[in-house]
């Protein structure tokens, strides 16, 4: 008895520096031989704060071949029973693949950047992600300060930010980038970043550091425009839908008042479109509403707002023009121009339009009574045989066409 607690009291931990032979030492969990304490590795230090583990290498020869095994043991950290024992849960849960090993596949799997700092603000772990996204490698980055490896600036001002993780540490709580916050990479390149910054406590409860989660906000912005976009925008022509036309229509209002220009709202409906698509179906009806789109942008000004109200309506915002007749003109021209015989897959089509004209100021001081008015002269042309235009007249309504 004596001897054993001789042995246990001679075996007691070296400095992780050095790989110590150990007397009796913990099994090794491949060839059952005596294991040598090494130096941890990066992620051992992360993984040390959850569970007590350290690392291990087998040095042992079995029938003429060495055992090359190496990984995590964990131990009790109670002075009684010091002496490491092997887990099933840290050593051969995964087979040949090790505790730490699959937790540093995990970790270099994930899409997004994790890098790991100790409470002095140190980078003590970076995966794979975030080595490429910072520009650092692991073997420059460990040891140095966040503020050299994660530089955050404001994407605007250019000021630098504070380090998230430190004000994770100090305010010992989760932190997140501002909007717009931007990455200095190793080599000066710019990379917009979203992030956050979770203070880490080790397993007896204290401040061991903190983690940063980050990903490359390029592709979250790409998804919001696109997303931006949608909201605004007709699926099927991809012109302006009424939220873009009425945000365009107010400020073509108030640019008019400033300049002392006038300005027109078309109301175009395709006559007997609803014949059409039933007869000839819904792709040829699309297919029509593609080419209709087109051609009522090639007869207006690059400054004017071509936009789809749904179904068969399009409307036109002119900004900007000298007086009524400048309407009436765009309005022949698209009845010109839809005059035109056309033929969509093999099948000829005949289309004509119906277009209602307000004018502003005369037919209307706001975006709503001017919607209106050019709304009703529309429904005016097509009571006086469709193919027509008609401008709103607030006292008498006289067909132009």
């Amino acid at each position: 008895m004596a001897n054993t607690a001789n042995t246990v009291k001679s075996r007691s931990f070296w400095p992780v520096a050095y790989a110590i032979p150990s007397a009796i030492g913990p099994a090794c969990p491949r060839c059952d031989r005596s294991l040598v304490r090494i130096r941890r590795r990066p992620l051992d230090r992360l993984l040390s704060l959850a569970l007590p583990v350290r690392r291990y290498k087998c040095h042992q020869y079995t029938k003429g071949r060495q055992c090359t095994w190496e990984g995590l043991l964990r131990f009790e950290s109670s002075p009684a029973a010091a002496i490491p024992e092997h887990s099933a849960a840290t050593g051969d849960a995964f087979g040949d693949v090790s505790f730490e090993d699959m937790a540093q596949i995990t970790l270099d799997a994930i899409g997004d950047a994790v890098l790991v700092v100790d409470p002095q603000g140190k980078v003590i772990y970076l995966n794979r992600v975030a080595e490429t996204l910072t520009g650092w490698s692991s073997e420059y980055a460990l040891g140095r300060a966040v503020e050299d490896v994660f530089c955050i600036v404001d994407g605007t001002t250019r000021e630098r930010e504070a380090s998230p993780s430190l004000r994770a540490i100090n305010e010992d709580r989760i932190v997140e980038l501002a909007l717009g916050s931007v990455l200095i990479r190793r080599d000066g390149s710019d990379l917009a970043i979203e992030d956050s910054a979770a203070p880490i406590r080790s397993r007896r409860g204290n401040m061991a550091g903190a983690v940063i989660v980050f990903h490359d906000a390029r592709q979250s912005q790409s998804v919001i425009e696109k997303m931006s976009h949608l909201a605004r925008h007709d699926a099927l022509t991809c012109l302006p839908n009424r939220v873009l036309l009425r945000e365009r229509l107010n400020q073509a209002i108030g640019m008019a008042d400033r300049h002392g220009k006038q300005l027109a709202l078309l109301f175009l409906d395709l006559d007997y479109f609803k014949q059409i698509n039933d007869s000839h179906g819904h792709a040829i009806g699309d297919q029509l509403l593609r080419e209709v789109a087109v051609d009522i942008q090639a007869c207006v000004r690059a400054t004017d707002t071509v936009s789809r109200h749904g179904g068969d309506e399009f409307v036109i915002l002119l900004t900007e023009i000298e007086d009524m007749r400048d309407s009436a003109q765009v309005a022949e021209k698209l009845l010109a121009r839809f005059a035109l015989p056309r033929t969509i897959n093999g099948r000829d089509l005949h289309i004509s339009l119906s277009i209602g004209i307000s004018v502003y100021p005369e037919n209307g001081l706001d975006a709503d009574t001017l919607m209106q008015n050019a709304d009703n002269a529309m429904y005016a042309a097509k009571s006086n045989g469709r193919n027509s235009y008609h401008i709103f007249q607030p006292t008498q309504e006289q067909t132009l066409a």
